[in-house]
């Protein structure tokens, strides 16, 4: 009868153990001395080797020839363990077994002495499980138990293991264990079982398990069930229904380029040949959250990157996203996933989220607005660095604006002929004049639009008046028929004369050496500039 890799390659020692030495080091010292505890807890995430450890030490235990602390698996006791025929050594699921009368039945038959062997053993699996009841009625036994009688639990939430317990067992943890420790495993038992792995599959395979042994070999006993002669990352990905490392890199990289159509056609081509629209969206979250941990951390980040794409990649990737970006796309990719539970169709909420993420000029939320004002400024930084940077070698030069480029501005009236030049100004330009304007106009416009024009700069240069947003986003909000022409009948109300408005590109206060002078006034960091 076939037998899943990972029970049949499941240590029988604690020399097999990987990647726990600590742990099964101080457990042989204890055998061999005979100093041991009447409980412990085994501590740590899936797959660590913490059922397995309690199992080798009941074995040592009540092994009649141990060698260097580890069980022979030799002897009857041994053996009859290892083929569960040994009453005294019990393993038992707390899961469904989670009742104070399950736990009453531990306590009845702990004071009886074992039959078989040495030492009675309970292994207790997902000891978290147990109800407070079920608790504190095993909470006396481990307290004061016979000398005969063992107590090993084991669990992957702590936090829900009473304070009492705790107390009384001795406590070891046990670490996730890296990518490569799980890669050198997988290639063992597939050397043992001649399955014919390429090396970057292994490491694949390595990386998707995730810091659980027991997963890679599950993950390895699958794959190898499907492939035909060598198993390759081609067959790894397909198997498992995973788009792959260049499918979601190039997916990640339309995103990056506000190409929705060429997203929306990856998706397509990706579910139609039956991926997994939740594993799509995963891998995808996974890369998002390897490119902010580089972001956040581009030296030591570099080895915590997980199984979707290569170090080299994700550093070449990283820069075309901000910090803002990365985390937005993490929230919306890991909301749509966690949908997909009561979805009605996951491929529509898969295609909306894909445009979510393309085009995030779509919601006005405050992390989009966020996200995309972080943009903004990055690109608005990395220009101000380069023309400091041609201020300060020299080569920088003062060219006037092409008539194409001028500023967008609203049409006004011809100006008078000399026989009919208006009056002087009737209100004097200040620069409170504009704010005036502002607070004259603000009724008639879209409520969206009001806080914007606090925000902008408005000055006055003959007749015209200039308005600067602070980026993209207020320029595109302000920029609209209706808004500037409010603007410019409430400022010609204000001003007493027909006046323009002008609205500038974002941190462009003029042309030519007016502009150098504005840009010194906002940066006076620049004190190496002077103007002639």
């Amino acid at each position: 009868m076939y037998q899943a890799l990972y029970r049949k390659y499941r240590p029988q020692t604690f020399d097999d153990v990987a990647g726990q030495t600590s742990v099964t080091q101080t457990l042989r010292n204890q055998v061999i001395t005979g100093k041991l505890s009447h409980a412990y807890l085994f501590t740590g995430s899936r797959g660590t080797g913490k059922t397995t450890c309690a199992k080798i030490l009941a074995k040592a235990v009540n092994c009649e020839n141990p060698i260097d602390g580890n069980p022979c698996n030799c002897c009857a006791s041994c053996r009859g363990i290892d083929s569960g025929a040994v009453m005294d050594v019990q393993e038992i699921d707390a899961a469904s077994n989670n009742g104070v009368d399950n736990v009453r039945s531990i306590r009845d038959e702990a004071v009886y002495p074992p039959v078989e062997v040495k030492k009675r053993v309970y292994i207790i699996d997902e000891v978290h499980m147990l109800s407070m009841s079920a608790f504190n009625a095993l909470l006396k036994t481990i307290e004061e138990p016979p000398e005969h009688l063992m107590f090993i639990l084991a669990t992957t939430e702590l936090n829900k293991v009473p304070a009492t317990i705790l107390s009384r067992c001795q406590r070891y943890a046990f670490r996730r264990p890296t990518a490569e420790d799980i890669t050198g495993r997988i290639r063992y038992v597939a050397y043992q079982e001649g399955i014919d792995l390429e090396p970057d599959a292994a490491e694949l395979l390595g990386r998707l398990a995730d810091g659980a042994f027991r997963d890679g070999l599950s993950l390895l006993d699958q794959c190898a069930s499907a492939a035909v002669g060598t198993l390759t990352v081609d067959h790894i990905y397909q198997t498992l229904g995973l788009a792959g490392q260049q499918q979601t890199l190039e997916l990640m990289t339309a995103i990056a380029d506000r190409n929705a159509g060429r997203a929306l056609q990856l998706f397509s081509e990706l579910y139609s040949a039956g991926k997994d629209a939740a594993a799509l969206l995963g891998e995808l979250s996974t890369l998002a959250r390897d490119l902010l941990i580089l972001k956040t951390a581009p030296k030591s980040g570099i080895g915590m990157i997980s199984s979707v794409c290569t170090g080299k990649e994700a550093t070449a990737l990283s820069p075309r996203f901000t910090t803002e970006e990365l985390i937005r796309m993490v929230d919306i990719l890991q909301q749509t996933t966690a949908g997909f539970k009561t979805s009605v169709n996951q491929r529509v909420d898969g295609e909306l989220c894909l445009i979510h993420l393309c085009q995030p000029e779509l919601s006005l939320d405050a992390r989009d607005l966020s996200a995309r004002i972080a943009r903004v400024e990055g690109e608005l930084s990395d220009k101000l660095v380069l023309l400091e940077q041609q201020l300060q070698s020299g080569h920088f030069t003062v060219a006037s604006a092409p008539a194409a480029s001028a500023p967008e501005s609203v049409p006004a009236p011809e100006p008078p002929s000399p026989a009919e030049e208006p009056a002087p100004d009737p209100v004097p330009v200040s620069d409170d004049t504009w704010l005036t304007i502002a607070e004259k106009a603000k009724p008639e416009l879209e409520p969206m639009v009001r806080p914007f024009l606090d925000q902008l700069t408005g000055k006055f240069r003959g007749t015209d008046l200039h308005l600067t947003p602070a980026n993209e986003m207020m320029r595109a909000l302000v920029n609209k028929p209706e808004v500037m022409e409010t603007l410019r009948e409430k400022g010609s109300v204000v001003m007493g004369r027909p006046i323009r408005v002008i609205l500038e590109e974002p941190g462009v206060f003029g042309s030519g050496i007016d502009n150098l002078r504005q840009l010194k006034e906002q940066f006076g960091e620049l004190d190496n500039i002077t103007f002639k």
